[in-house]
């Protein structure tokens, strides 16, 4: 199997020698060495290098001189920064520019090691992700950078990607639809960034979160003296986003007397701030999103028809993730790569168990909740694997399998112990019985005295029980 090849850059010959010969001999890694960092860019351009462990403290080209170029120049390679000076803003910005972590010399063989090992993950767990989006039919996208931020190889999201290229060069307004959590924001900015207007300002909006009489003068502004407190001018929403795009998620939730505001600002591009005379021009895209059914809403007379027409002009409806279950397994992966760095963990996978339970959940809050899940396992687990025990409780409460983890045929999950696994499979049994004990005692092939004892032992005597 060949070896991932690292690139070893720094101005001391003896750091130099050290580190070739601790990677030669960890037997995981092939190792090039480079004392002139002016050299770093031909190498690092045509080298196919998978890591770089790279000095900071260089004459003529630095090592944040180097970061810069690898993202300039979109180079797929991990980068752990090595460092005699203990400068915190220098990690900061060492970080900033994509680097994987900051060592500082002289530097622990087996942290160094640890660290390499885990970027390595991440750069592999990056292009299987990659992988999967090709399979999925990406190649046919013209701006595939666009949509990188949303994961997915889902037919119904190509669908939709396509459809924003056709609508995004437009200036006309576009009404998203889709459950919370559904990533309605992500597909605004997809919009806004293919548009003419990807120069300009991208402001987003909750309009469910402002109560009323606020909300007028935070969209439109006002001016000093309008109401009590205001004591200086301030621009709305409207002029924060001039030139550029506005997306105001919840519209659904918008008080009657702004929706006629909003819909003069759609028809003459026209708008007053609060307590002002002064008419102002709105050069603004307004991308709106819900996710409540606005055309009951317009029965109810809690909604504007004509500016239900003036905003879905162009429409795109989000499938929920549970209509998107090839999805599933490529965001858990992108997930748990996400927040073992950011929780400097090492998860590099899931049980048989979890994935199961994943695949079969229903997902009311969307990806935002597969998002949440994954944080709360990758922080509490223990192992190299996501494991039943590290996800949340709600969760397992909620899932047909989160008391027994699995069918009777299915693998037990790794993570457990043997007491653990026992203990799910007598509550697993006292279930199916309705909580007789005297049938549970008979399918486990044990004594009645002895399930009791069981009980006991795992505090599962509170289970509702007959005999």
């Amino acid at each position: 199997m060949e070896l991932p090849r690292v690139l070893v850059i720094d101005d001391e010959k003896a750091v130099l020698n050290f580190l070739y010969v601790l990677l030669t001999q960890s037997e995981k890694y092939d190792p090039d060495i480079l004392n002139d960092s002016t050299g770093a860019y031909e190498m690092l351009t045509g080298g196919g290098y998978d890591l770089l462990l790279l000095d900071m403290d260089m004459p003529r080209v630095t090592g944040l001189d180097i970061l810069k170029f690898i993202r300039e120049k979109e180079i797929d390679i991990e980068t752990i920064v090595l460092t005699g000076v203990d400068d915190v803003e220098l990690a900061v910005n060492a970080m900033k520019l994509g680097a994987y972590d900051y060592l500082r010399k002289p530097v622990d063989n087996d942290l160094l090691l640890l660290n390499m090992d885990r970027a390595m993950e991440r750069k592999n767990m990056r292009k299987e992700i990659v992988r999967l989006k090709q399979e999925g039919g990406w190649e046919s996208l013209t701006h595939k950078t666009v949509f990188q931020e949303i994961v997915t190889r889902n037919s119904k999201m190509l669908r939709i990607f396509h459809l924003i290229e056709k609508i995004a060069p437009t200036d006309t307004s576009v009404l998203i639809w889709g459950e919370s959590g559904t990533g309605k924001e992500l597909i605004a900015r997809a919009i806004h960034r293919i548009s003419h207007r990807s120069d300009k300002p991208f402001v987003a909006v909750n309009a469910g979160v402002f109560a009323r009489e606020l909300f007028a003068s935070e969209f439109f502004g006002h001016t000093r003296g309008a109401f009590s407190g205001a004591d200086s001018d301030k621009k709305g929403f409207l002029e924060e986003s001039h030139g550029g795009t506005l997306f105001m998620d919840e519209i659904g939730e918008l008080p009657i007397d702004i929706q006629v505001k909003l819909l003069r600002v759609l028809q003459d591009g026209k708008f007053f701030r609060v307590g002002s005379t002064r008419e102002r021009e709105a050069d603004v895209r307004i991308i709106a999103a819900t996710n409540k059914n606005l055309q009951e809403e317009i029965e109810k007379g809690a909604f504007r028809t004509d500016l239900f027409y003036r905003l879905n002009v162009n429409s795109i409806t989000l499938p929920p993730l549970r209509e998107r279950q090839d999805d599933i397994s490529l965001l858990t992966k992108y997930f748990i790569d996400f927040y073992n760095k950011k929780h400097n963990k090492n998860i590099k996978g899931i049980s048989p168990t979890v994935g199961e339970i994943l695949e079969s959940y229903h997902y009311p809050g969307n990806i935002r909740e597969l998002k949440n899940i994954i944080e709360s396992a990758v922080l509490v687990e223990n192992h190299d694997k996501l494991t039943l025990h590290s996800l949340p409780q709600y969760f397992l409460e909620q899932t047909e399998n989160a008391d027994s983890g699995e069918d009777e045929s299915a693998s037990i999950d790794e993570g457990l112990s043997l007491e653990e696994v026992e203990k799910l499979y007598i509550k697993k049994i006292l279930q199916k019985t309705g909580g007789n004990r005297t049938q549970t005692a008979k399918i486990l092939k044990i004594s009645r005295v002895t399930l009791i004892s069981k009980l006991k032992k795992y505090g599962l005597s509170d289970i509702q029980l007959s005999d």
